[in-house]
């Protein structure tokens, strides 16, 4: 689940590319999916993308949002990398101090974690100044003014603020976590190339004992797997720097070689706290914004109606009386029904696809444990071996305004010479809901009167058999 789909959603639901009973044939052929209301919006959306016009917007906006961000991280790597060199500056006048660095690569990102803590609790909020501090929110607003044909496509899409929150919160993590690699990768670089000697200096009156101790502390995800990555209580004492002069203090400059160490616990800070932990928060904004996403898709204005016509039953009537068999005294066709039984050992439609017989057979509350699509584009094999495996009684569909032809005819002889009793319903248009006007039954009910089959009924209304009916027991 991705933007993509949101998008293309969005789109479909615009253009409202299928119809009730095509929504609930859907519903129909996808029964596994009943009661995942996402996983049935993003079937729907992969049946339908088709019908979208291309390039899709989707696309468009998807490459968009790809380019600035791969624009917004380089900047923030190069950052990074500029950042982390200034930070290590070193010219042999003094040292490098190292409370800077650590204010950077530790301080700076657990606080910017903690706020990204508050904004994601808060990413429902349209108005969340938390979302409107991360820098990546501005310099997009400032690409927005920039010209061009693409800012043009998509600036009529109007994304939930869910999502859009989510989304810069995902970008942001991404754009800080290479601002990250560029100090890691600087206080590599700046080490290998140069002899840095390291101090630490505040004017705060802070013991090497206190320090030893908070940095003993900070260092606890690592120390157990490289104490050399710890500095020792006797380097932070020969470390201490204090301005009092031009000139370094003679103690100092005879452990010079030991004050680079320190480049170790700077290293592993950044890992830990800078890169490490970042990972995971990017890790979790990439769950949040997915779970963003599935929510956003059932606020689109439609998805409501949508998910109602793939779920629920088309409502239709029925006459509520038991099948009547009709004889024929004035040469009427005398092989009647007026209802149909709740269950057959298959449904066939000539020339009726299988999604439109999974539509009717519930709208007549008839089940079956086969939907066959016969005649049409089927070729005369492809119909012999559905007449091969049908076997009982069937349920025939048919077009009640197109006039029975020979292939049907042979097709009916054919199939009658396999099953026990063949039901044929003439139906109308969905727009009329499937019901066929009286004169174009009697067409139908003239050609099965002529066929003359023992084994074929026909289906009429029970408003259109009035005057006609015998009960059986009559008979």
């Amino acid at each position: 689940m991705n933007i993509k789909s949101y998008i293309n959603l969005y789109e479909l639901l615009a253009l409202d590319p299928a119809t009730r009973e095509e929504n609930r044939a859907f519903g129909l052929t996808h029964v596994m999916l009943k009661n995942k209301p996402a996983e049935q919006l993003l079937a729907w959306v992969e049946k339908h993308q088709e019908k979208l016009r291309k390039p899709l917007l989707a696309d468009t906006f998807s490459s968009y949002l790809y380019r600035v961000t791969f624009l917004l991280v380089m900047v923030a790597f190069a950052f990074g990398l500029l950042s982390g060199v200034a930070l290590l500056s070193y010219h042999g006048d003094e040292p490098v101090n190292v409370i800077y660095f650590m204010a950077v690569t530790i301080v700076l990102p657990i606080f910017t974690m903690l706020l990204t803590f508050f904004a994601m609790l808060r990413a429902r909020s349209a108005e969340n100044v938390l979302i409107h501090l991360s820098p990546a929110f501005w310099m997009e607003k400032i690409m927005g003014f920039l010209p061009g044909r693409v800012q043009e496509q998509i600036q009529g899409l109007k994304l939930n603020p869910l999502l859009t929150n989510w989304i810069i919160i995902k970008r942001s993590q991404i754009i800080v976590l290479f601002f990250s690699l560029g100090l890691l990768l600087s206080l590599l670089g700046v080490i290998v190339t140069k002899d840095i000697a390291f101090s630490w200096s505040t004017t705060l009156h802070i013991s090497p004992e206190l320090f030893h101790s908070f940095l003993h502390t900070v260092a606890f995800p690592w120390r157990e797997f490289v104490p050399s990555a710890v500095p020792s209580l006797e380097l932070i004492e020969q470390s201490q720097y204090f301005r009092l002069g031009d000139t370094l203090d003679e103690e100092m400059i005879a452990h010079a070689p030991q004050l680079g160490e320190w480049w170790k616990f700077l290293a592993c800070s950044t890992l830990f706290y800078a890169i490490f932990l970042r990972f995971w928060i990017c890790i979790l904004a990439s769950f949040g914004l997915k779970n963003a996403i599935k929510q956003s898709l059932f606020t689109l204005y439609g998805t409501t109606q949508l998910l109602r016509e793939i779920n629920e039953p088309i409502i239709t009537t029925h006459a509520d009386k038991s099948e009547k068999v009709f004889l024929s005294e004035d040469g009427n066709y005398g092989q009647i029904v007026n209802r149909l039984d709740a269950s057959y050992d298959g449904i066939q439609g000539w020339a009726i696809p299988h999604d439109t017989l999974l539509v009717l057979g519930e709208r007549m509350k008839v089940i079956a444990p086969a939907h066959y699509e016969v005649g049409g584009a089927n070729t005369l094999e492809e119909d012999t071996e559905i007449v091969f495996k049908s076997h009982g009684e069937i349920v025939l569909f048919v077009k009640a305004w197109e006039p029975p032809t020979m292939d049907f005819v042979d097709y009916l002889s054919e199939l009658t010479g396999k099953v026990d009793k063949v039901i044929v319903v003439p139906i109308g248009t969905a727009e009329n809901d499937y019901e066929a006007s009286a004169k174009e039954i009697d067409v139908w009910e003239n050609k099965l009167f002529g066929i003359g089959d023992r084994k074929v009924w026909l289906k009429r209304s029970g408003t259109d058999a009035v005057g006609r009916e015998v009960e059986n027991a009559e008979s």
